[in-house]
């Protein structure tokens, strides 16, 4: 009898705590529809965002950490952020590594000649000064690359796993390098980590060289060049590469995190951070990885102080600086800042599309709190709350301090890996309908949370 009871007060408090989420759930609807109302159609009237975003991109070019590139768009973005309104805009120093990539190509000289389309990997070393000549050796896997085992010595090992998932795909950039060395292999190459083709290389950042294993080049070639090399070797023809890269480690150099504010009302100590990775890699101009998350977030916050609203917390728009090869600004504002009292962390960098998902990362009373705000939202257009989150900057503080995780999700239909890292990253890929509705989505989401009891 005992055992029947206990079940039958949990089934209480369970029923009553989703009660409770409904509840709180209409409050919410009631008390913020109009509001969110308010703020899509603002942000759907102006295009300035999309604007703003494509004059950096087209003016200043790809953003790599110690380019010239990356330093005029930072300087931008700290004087829109002013020009905007944010309060506390500032800038906070980060020293960054400073990797340049110079020229390089991949040659196939057997069994004939063509120039291969071909981008090498962030932190690779060069080759010597007259390049790595040597025939290739294609495998699927780690497991194939382990049976080969020293038939790749002296080898250029070509890694051409199909994309199935950027978590299954990107290993062979991280990890290619560094497992054909144990083998032998003078340098290492992979299919480029993207679900298409269409020629293009895909760059990215390899895994850090250990000094027991030797190091060797690493790069991308496109997904039609590296089938047709696994054609010619299944067929018993031998392909022979030059491979000539200049690439090289630089000394470290001195960039910086960018924040501006909106703060809070009542409780202005407790901060909410939102943002974006203001770095990109040096090919294409980094339209959607990342520029779309910094603008988004902070346009976001330009929003609702265009509206006059200003929610009980205060709301931090962050740019964080080096996150493709190296995490230093993310590891860097959690140093500086973990004194401050974060009650939430909300990264962006997923690119702009219609529609999508928040994830949250934290306790049972975070995510209901969240997902309280779900019904307003959709409302408007098609957004869910879940449970889990990512953010790899933002996660530097979120373990270190167990502040809670969130993150948006724009419903990319697998296309935002079509342009990940390759040349054809730039503004034209955002519809600027999108954008607005991001910028909408996030704001409506940050105020209603940052505003809650």
């Amino acid at each position: 009898m005992r055992k029947y009871y206990i079940i039958l007060v949990c089934l209480f408090f369970i029923l009553n705590s989703l009660k409770s989420q409904q509840y709180d759930s209409l409050l919410i609807y009631d008390k913020y529809r109009d509001i969110v109302k308010m703020i899509f159609q603002k942000a759907n009237a102006d295009s300035s965002a999309w604007e703003q975003l494509a004059f950096m991109c087209d003016t200043y070019g790809p953003r790599l950490c110690g380019s010239e590139g990356l330093e005029k768009s930072l300087e931008f973005i700290y004087n829109q952020m002013i020009k905007d309104g944010l309060e506390n805009v500032r800038k906070e120093a980060v020293v960054v590594p400073n990797w340049v990539r110079n020229n390089e190509y991949c040659k196939m000289l057997e069994p004939r000649e063509v120039n291969l389309h071909f981008l090498g990997f962030g932190r690779s070393i060069g080759t010597p000064k007259e390049g790595i000549t040597a025939e290739v050796v294609v495998v699927n896997n780690f497991d194939e690359l382990i049976k080969k085992g020293k038939g790749v010595k002296d080898k250029i090992v070509l890694f051409n796993e199909k994309f199935e998932n950027y978590g299954q795909a990107v290993q062979y950039r991280w990890l290619g390098a560094f497992k054909a060395a144990q083998y032998g292999a003078k340098a290492s190459l992979c299919r480029s980590v993207s679900p298409i083709g269409m020629q293009l290389a895909h760059t990215g950042s390899m895994m850090n060289y250990v000094d027991t294993v030797p190091k060797i080049p690493s790069g991308a070639l496109s997904h039609e060049d590296a089938d047709m090399i696994e054609r010619m070797c299944r067929r018993g023809q031998r392909v022979v590469l030059k491979l000539y890269m200049e690439s090289q480690m630089k000394d470290s150099v001195t960039s910086y995190n960018v924040m501006g504010e909106l703060i809070g009302s009542e409780k202005p100590d407790e901060i909410i951070v939102i943002g974006g990775h203001s770095d990109s890699w040096d090919v294409g101009s980094g339209a959607q990885d990342d520029a779309s998350g910094c603008f988004a977030t902070w346009k976001a916050l330009k929003l609702l102080n265009d509206l006059g609203l200003r929610p009980k917390r205060t709301v931090r728009a962050l740019m964080w600086v080096n996150e493709e090869n190296g995490l230093r600004g993310g590891i860097e504002y959690a140093n500086k800042h973990k004194g401050e009292n974060h009650i939430l962390l909300m990264e962006f960098d997923a690119g702009i599309f219609y529609g999508g998902s928040f994830g949250v990362k934290g306790s049972d009373s975070v995510f209901f709190k969240a997902k309280s705000i779900e019904k307003v939202l959709n409302e408007i257009m098609p957004i869910t709350i879940d449970k889990g989150a990512w953010g790899i900057d933002a996660q530097q503080l979120a373990e270190m301090n167990n502040v809670p995780l969130m993150n948006f999700n724009t419903e990319d239909e697998g296309k935002y890996f079509w342009y990940h890292h390759a040349e054809n990253d730039t503004p034209d890929k955002i519809d600027p309908k999108d954008m607005n509705l991001s910028i909408a989505a996030i704001a409506a989401m940050i105020y209603i949370y940052a505003d809650l009891p």
